[in-house]
């Protein structure tokens, strides 16, 4: 027969042998969703590529140079003449500046290949073109044969002869120069539903 130690079993009063048996209910505790750190992740990702994106467009806006103001090539024109009349007590560079500004304006506004032709090869394109009149036509030729007789004959004319020449040019871009976009007023406005009735 074995013998068993018998005090061993015994649990003294007080202690916490006794106690801990049973434990009391403690609260749930929550499991981490598996899928939680994929929609951190997601976006921390669409936050940085917003933040990214504002940015760069920030960064465009500053870098992007202001819209060019575009001059319309009669006023350039008259702005070159303008700047011709420094030259008026020196004729050869007088009829050349007037002559170039002529014959610019004629490129930029008539597509004419005026700048690159001799006076007699542009003056024979221009008979054939209906974008000038018969009598624009002759003052322009009239006009560039004076200032070729300037610029490769020496001919020296006097102050008066030079401001015919520039009052001819500016007569000439006056004359062909595109007309004033019609604005609509009021008036045209309320006229054209009373037509319509």
């Amino acid at each position: 027969m074995k013998k068993t130690n018998s005090s061993a079993l015994i649990v003294p009063p007080g202690s916490d042998a006794d106690t801990n048996d049973i434990r009391g209910i403690k609260a749930p505790v929550e499991i981490p969703n598996a899928w939680a750190w994929l929609w951190w992740l997601t976006g921390a990702l669409a936050l940085a590529a917003l933040c990214w994106w504002l940015w760069r467009r920030r960064k465009r806006k500053k870098s992007d140079p202001p819209p060019a103001v575009v001059i319309p090539p009669h006023e350039r024109a008259l702005e070159r003449l303008r700047e011709a009349l420094a030259l008026m007590g020196q004729p050869h560079p007088f009829c050349t500046a007037v002559s170039d500004a002529v014959r610019v304006y004629l490129e930029e506004r008539f597509e004419l290949r005026a700048p690159e032709r001799t006076t007699e090869e542009f003056l024979d394109e221009l008979q054939t073109s209906a974008l000038l009149s018969y009598d624009q036509k002759q003052t322009l030729g009239e006009f560039l044969m004076r200032c070729d007789l300037v610029k490769f004959a020496r001919y020296e004319p006097g102050e008066p002869e030079l401001r015919q020449l520039y009052d001819a040019a500016v007569r000439l871009i006056e004359e062909t120069q595109p007309p004033p976009p019609v604005a609509e007023t009021g008036a045209t406005a309320s006229a054209k539903p009373s037509a319509s009735s």
